[in-house]
């Protein structure tokens, strides 16, 4: 049995926040001491671990609260949502930087930024000796193996709506036989 500063030092985390999970009743300890003092077990420890990877995922603690004694499954039901509300965030964002961008009227200061353009990455692969057939090969290989990511890729360089289909359909018909 860990008192609370021991489970606090333990895991990095302030007393006051294991006196609050305490009082939103998201993690109770077992017992207290014989000098009164708040103590967790081995289960309660497991507990906090489990509350900490879902608050690194993002989780509010209020959807931890109803999570955190339920099945794996429902615990990856709602961790699933909290991906596709990240992948809905990152797509905003994205749009955000692209419109700052097109604002931006110093094109030069885009290589101060960790900005990648559709310019600078096709630079990129022809410095690395790919052709426009090798280009398209690596297009072909990203939509065959990951459609998704390869949607979010080419947004991520901000090429437009239009150009991302036009891709996209043209390495998917390479892949036929």
């Amino acid at each position: 049995m860990l008192t609370v500063g021991q489970v606090a030092k333990r895991f990095q985390l302030s007393r006051s926040t294991l006196l609050y999970y305490d009082n939103k009743g998201v993690l109770k300890p077992s017992g207290r001491n014989h000098a009164n003092y708040r103590v967790y077990s081995a289960e309660d420890i497991n507990k906090l671990e489990r509350i900490i990877l879902l608050r690194n995922a993002g989780m509010p603690l209020a959807d931890i609260s109803l999570l955190i004694d339920q099945s794996f499954d429902e615990i990856e039901n709602a961790l699933e949502s909290r991906l596709l509300t990240i992948n809905r965030e990152i797509q905003t964002l994205r749009n955000q930087q692209q419109v700052i961008i097109n604002l931006i009227s110093n094109r030069d200061n885009l290589s101060k930024t960790r900005i990648v353009t559709k310019e600078r990455w096709v630079d990129m692969l022809s410095a690395a000796g790919l052709d426009e057939s090798g280009m398209w090969l690596w297009h072909r290989e990203f939509e065959a193996t990951s459609p998704e990511a390869h949607q979010d890729f080419l947004e991520s360089i901000g090429i437009s709506q239009a150009e991302i289909e036009m891709i996209r359909k043209k390495s998917r018909s390479a892949l036929k036989p």
